[in-house]
């Protein structure tokens, strides 16, 4: 194939806060197009409607705007292959599902999500793999037929090989196998009429002529659908690369229960997106010992998308921290980082809207840093101490905290409004005031009892901050029970 051929893409799911795993693989994409000359193009995968919002999909573009990744195509600025948000292309997927079906690759499924249910429930305590038993492939094709008729809910499954295995090359792991047994009955079309993931994938990489696809290693154990569902069509499948996946230092998968995760935390912290970009490149390049400081036109220049590493790609924020560090001391001039800090400072009208709530609250300017820096502040350097104030037990103060931080995850919408509303049913479902919920979180938040008005302080600083501060602040109040502080 020839490399101006080469067409690869970044397909996020609009489902929540940008995550830096998104930008990780958006960047080994975004340096494979500019290496082999080709295009890197952006597509919104929203067949999840119950998740995906608007809200979410304008993070996403932010977010890799703010990285320094640049598309050709996608749903911002169009393309030829358009649209590129896959709820704008409903229609294109069902001929193709129904030619699946029609030559014998496919069958409709009426099992109802309770039967389901309990099937999955008897294969676990059964100590197998939950997967479709294969139910509604003995149904006759009248009574399909008149049950669809009549407008029995239904989904459409593909069909797998009951024997042998699927063998494919995979651009960082080699040659890999996967028996057919390992593989579900994968739903193609969803009862709503909007296609899985897998379907839409397919179908979407097929007519946008997308060449190599680039992605975490969690899709590895995908590929026998994906390939079955080109082989159904009678289309030729792409070159599959995956990428391993990023993880703490303990080796687990990084998640943001553990650490930040959210693209959005380490804009709010400060760090350079030249910082951030430099150090996910560092994982597709080999580099001698204080060659680490590269731009992003050095990444490209530098990247070898044959010589990828299965090892897990440690997310190090020493390291994080480091480069940054030295971006900030080497990289930038004295008019850039001052031009730098007020732009971060000015991120989400933060400091304008900080200074118009602090306006009532003091008595002399001087007074700003301490009421307001907690805006800005990387860390709080929270302390017991800081909690002593507070109207509650330790053993109270962490079951709001614990609480509560499941319950903000609900939010869609991140605003006052909505903050204000979730924690008035976290307390009312607690049995409490919801003067006795905010006192501690107070404290978590702004790290002290004398701030400015929560629910605003925690709109501006964003979830992903607000998210962090209540895992270390339930940390900080745990190591207070059964002390006596």
């Amino acid at each position: 194939m020839a490399d101006s051929a080469v067409r690869v893409r970044i397909a996020p799911s609009p489902t929540g806060e940008p995550h830096v795993g998104t930008a990780y693989i958006a960047l080994f994409n975004y340096l494979f197009a500019r290496k082999h000359g080709g295009e890197f193009i952006l597509r919104i995968e929203d067949t999840d409607a119950t998740r995906s919002t608007p809200e979410f999909e304008k993070k996403v573009l932010d977010a890799l705007k703010w990285c320094g990744l640049k598309w050709s195509e996608g749903p911002d600025i169009g393309g030829p292959y358009g649209p590129y948000r896959q709820s704008d292309r409903k229609d294109i997927y069902k001929p193709f599902v129904e030619k699946i079906v029609e030559n014998g690759h496919g069958f409709r499924c009426f099992c109802t999500p309770e039967r389901l249910e309990q099937m999955r429930e008897a294969q676990r305590a059964a100590g197998k793999p939950p997967k479709y038993d294969g139910l509604c492939l003995s149904l006759s094709a009248e009574e399909v037929t008149s049950r669809a008729a009549a407008g029995e809910p239904h989904v459409v499954r593909m069909k797998i090989p009951t024997e042998g295995s699927c063998k494919f090359h995979d651009g960082v792991y080699g040659d890999v196998e996967i028996p057919w047994e390992a593989v579900d009955m994968q739903v193609l079309l969803k009862a709503d009429g909007m296609p899985t993931y897998h379907m839409a994938n397919v179908v979407d990489d097929h007519l946008m002529k997308i060449t190599h696809v680039a992605r975490g290693e969690e899709w590895l154990a995908s590929v026998p659908k994906h390939i079955l569902i080109y082989q159904y069509l009678g289309l030729e499948p792409p070159k599959f690369m995956h990428l391993s996946l990023m993880r703490n230092a303990d080796k687990s998968k990084l998640s943001k229960r553990k650490n930040p995760t959210s693209i959005s935390y380490y804009t709010a912290l400060g760090y350079l997106p030249e910082a951030l970009m430099n150090f996910l490149g560092l994982f597709f390049i080999q580099i001698a010992e204080g060659e680490e400081l590269l731009t992003m036109d050095e990444l490209a220049e530098k990247f070898d998308p044959e010589n990828l590493s299965k090892a897990g790609a440690i997310f190090d924020i020493q390291k994080l921290d480091w480069l940054n560090a030295r971006w900030i001391r080497e990289k930038l001039s004295e008019d850039e980082f001052a031009a730098r800090v007020i732009a971060w400072a000015s991120e989400n009208d933060r400091l304008k809207e900080g200074l118009k709530l602090s306006q009532s609250r003091i008595s002399k300017l001087g007074e700003l840093p301490d009421l307001g820096a907690f805006l800005f502040k990387s860390d709080l350097g929270l302390q017991p101490a800081a909690f002593a104030g507070v109207k509650a037990s330790p053993e109270e103060m962490l079951e709001i905290l614990n609480t509560v931080q499941p319950d903000l995850e609900k939010i869609f919408e991140w605003n006052k409004e909505s903050i204000e509303a979730e924690l008035r049913a976290s307390a009312e479902r607690m049995g409490r005031k919801l003067k006795a919920v905010v006192g501690p979180l107070f404290v978590a938040v702004s790290g002290s009892q004398r701030s400015l008005p929560l629910f605003d302080s925690m709109e501006l600083l964003g979830r992903s901050v607000v998210r962090q501060r209540l895992k270390v602040a339930a940390q900080v109040v745990a190591s207070m029970v059964g002390s006596g502080k």
